[in-house]
C-alpha cells in the first residue's frame, strides 16, 4: 500500500527550481506579490494588527534575524512568520483553491520567507519552497474534502497549512526525506484551526492562519535538529486523514505529484470577502453596469449558493443580515451583496464606510439567499452562485460559474499590478511600487529576499 506520508516527503526532498514548469513559476512570482501587498495594506489598517504587534513584544519576540513586510522592526523567526502569516489573511483578499476551499499563499510564503532570511536563500530557492508548501497543502485539502471538514468546525487553511509550511521552510534548511516525515508527523499534533470565530466576528481566523505558519516553522527546526515526530502522520489511525477528515478522495493526495501542478489552480481575490460571496458580487456588478437602474427601482434581490457556501456566508439567517464587525461583514453574503449594488464594487475601505451606513444595512436585510440546485452541482470544484433581481417589476437572472480570478477566469498581469498599487499606494510612493513590483516580477534572478522587505518600509 502507497504511503501519503512517505511519497510526500519524497518529493519534498526532490523538487528543484529547474525542474518547475514556466508557467508555475510565473504564477507563484504573481501569488508572491499579491500577498506581499496585501500583508502591506495590513500592517498598516487591519484593525487587528496593533494587538498583535504588542503581544510580540509582550512575549519579547521582537528582536530577532528576520522581517515583516513593511515593519522597521525585526522579529525572531518564529514571530516574523506568525506576523506574515496573519497579516496576509487579515483582509481575507489572500488567495484561494476552490475545490480544497483554503488559502495557501499566507501560510505558506510567510513560513518560507523566514526560513529564507535565516537561510539566506535565493529568490529561486523561495519559489520552490513555496510551490512545495502549495502543493503539499491543497492536495491534503483534496484528499480530505472541504465540505466534510468545515461541518467538524476545522478551517482547512490552517490545519492544512501547517503542513504546507513545514514542508516549504523544511526544503529551504535542507531536510531529508526522514526528516521531512519527521517534521509532518510534528505538525500532526500542531494542526489546528477553529471555525468558530465566525459566531461573533472574532480575529482567529487571521491568527491561526499565522500560527499554521509559525508552527510549520518550528516543526521543520525541530526535524532539522533531529526531533522525532511519527511516521504515518497522514496515513496512520490517528493521522490527519482518519482524525481532521473524512469524505474525501485520497487518492487525490498523490494524484499528479510533481507532473500536474495544484499551484496553478489557485484563483486570486478581486474583492477582500470570503471567496464564496464573489460569484454574486460578479453577477451583481455586471447586472448593475448592463441595466443602469437605481436602487429606487430595485424591488428584489435573491441569491443561490451552495450549501458549503451557505453554512459559511448564508447561515444563521439573522447574523449575516445583521453584521457588526468587518469580519461579519466578509462573512455575509447580503452585506458583501448590498456594497456591489450600492457602489459597484467591494474594497477593504467600504467595511469602514458601510458598516455603519444605515441604507446600506437596509438594504442587506432585503437580500434574500438560498440554496441553489445549479451551485450545489458545480460545488466543490468551482464556488458559483446564481443571482436574481427584479426592477420595476422584471425579473433578470444569472449564473455565474466561475468567479473573476479562478483559474478559467484569471486576473491579467495588469490586473494583479492594479490591486498592488491599490493597496500599497497609500504607504508606498509610486516609484517605490514599481521598484518592488519589478523585484518580485523576476524573482529568480534574485539572490537574497532581504531587498524586498527594504523596498517595503513606508516612504511617503
Amino acid at each position: 500500500m502507497v504511503k501519503i506520508t512517505e511519497k510526500f516527503a519524497e518529493f519534498c526532498e526532490e523538487i528543484e527550481f529547474k525542474k518547475l514548469p514556466a508557467d508555475v513559476v510565473k504564477r507563484t512570482k504573481l501569488l508572491i506579490l499579491d500577498t506581499v501587498g496585501i500583508i502591506i495594506r495590513a500592517r498598516h489598517d487591519s484593525e487587528s494588527t496593533p494587538s498583535l504587534l504588542t503581544a510580540i513584544e509582550k512575549l519579547e519576540l521582537d528582536n530577532g534575524s528576520c522581517n515583516v513586510f513593511s515593519d522597521s522592526k525585526s522579529y525572531t523567526p518564529g514571530a516574523a512568520a506568525l506576523l506574515n502569516g496573519s497579516l496576509a489573511h487579515s483582509l481575507d483578499f489572500d488567495d484561494t483553491h476552490a475545490e480544497a476551499s483554503l488559502h495557501s499563499s499566507a501560510p505558506i510564503l510567510s513560513a518560507a520567507i523566514a526560513a529564507a532570511q535565516m537561510q539566506k536563500s535565493s529568490g529561486q530557492d523561495l519559489i520552490t519552497a513555496c510551490v512545495l508548501g502549495y502543493e503539499i497543502q491543497i492536495r491534503l485539502g483534496l484528499a480530505g474534502g472541504s465540505s466534510a471538514h468545515y461541518k467538524r468546525g476545522f478551517h482547512p487553511t490552517a490545519t492544512c497549512g501547517i503542513f504546507g509550511a513545514a514542508a516549504a521552510a523544511g526544503y529551504l534548511i535542507g531536510l531529508n526525506k526522514e526528516q521531512f516525515i519527521s517534521a509532518f508527523g510534528i505538525a500532526l499534533s500542531q494542526s489546528a484551526g477553529s471555525m468558530q470565530f465566525l459566531a461573533d466576528g472574532a480575529w482567529t481566523k487571521r491568527s491561526h492562519v499565522g500560527q499554521a505558519a509559525q508552527n510549520g516553522l518550528n516543526c521543520a527546526i525541530m526535524a532539522g535538529e533531529g526531533f522525532k515526530g511519527p511516521a504515518d502522520a497522514f496515513d496512520g489511525k490517528w493521522g490527519y486523514l482518519h482524525s481532521y477528515a473524512s469524505g474525501g478522495d485520497i487518492t487525490k493526495a498523490l494524484e499528479g505529484l510533481g507532473t500536474k501542478y495544484e499551484t496553478l489552480n489557485l484563483g486570486v481575490k478581486p474583492y477582500p470577502s470570503c471567496r464564496y460571496s464573489h460569484a454574486a458580487i460578479d453577477g451583481l456588478i455586471e447586472f448593475r453596469n448592463e441595466l443602469n437602474f437605481s436602487l429606487d427601482n430595485l424591488n428584489e434581490v435573491e441569491i443561490g449558493l451552495s450549501e458549503t457556501a451557505l453554512n459559511i456566508i448564508g447561515y444563521p439567517e439573522e447574523d449575516k443580515k445583521n453584521p457588526k464587525s468587518i469580519v461579519d461583514g466578509q462573512f455575509s453574503m447580503p452585506f458583501c451583496a448590498a456594497v456591489a449594488l450600492k457602489g459597484g464594487d467591494l474594497t477593504w475601505d467600504d467595511y469602514k464606510t458601510h458598516l455603519s451606513d444605515s441604507d446600506t444595512l437596509s438594504l442587506c436585510r432585503s437580500i434574500k439567499v438560498n440554496p441553489d440546485e445549479d451551485a450545489e452541482n458545480c460545488c466543490p470544484e468551482y464556488m458559483s452562485a446564481k443571482v436574481k433581481i427584479v426592477v420595476d417589476g422584471v425579473q433578470h437572472e444569472k449564473f455565474i460559474k466561475i468567479p473573476k480570478g479562478e483559474p478559467e477566469n484569471f486576473m491579467s498581469d495588469n490586473e494583479f499590478k492594479s490591486k498592488f498599487i491599490s493597496l500599497t499606494e497609500p504607504y508606498l510612493s509610486s516609484k517605490r511600487i514599481d521598484q518592488l513590483t519589478d523585484l518580485m516580477m523576476r524573482m529568480e534572478n534574485v539572490n537574497t529576499v532581504n531587498s524586498i522587505f527594504e523596498l517595503s518600509q513606508v516612504d511617503i
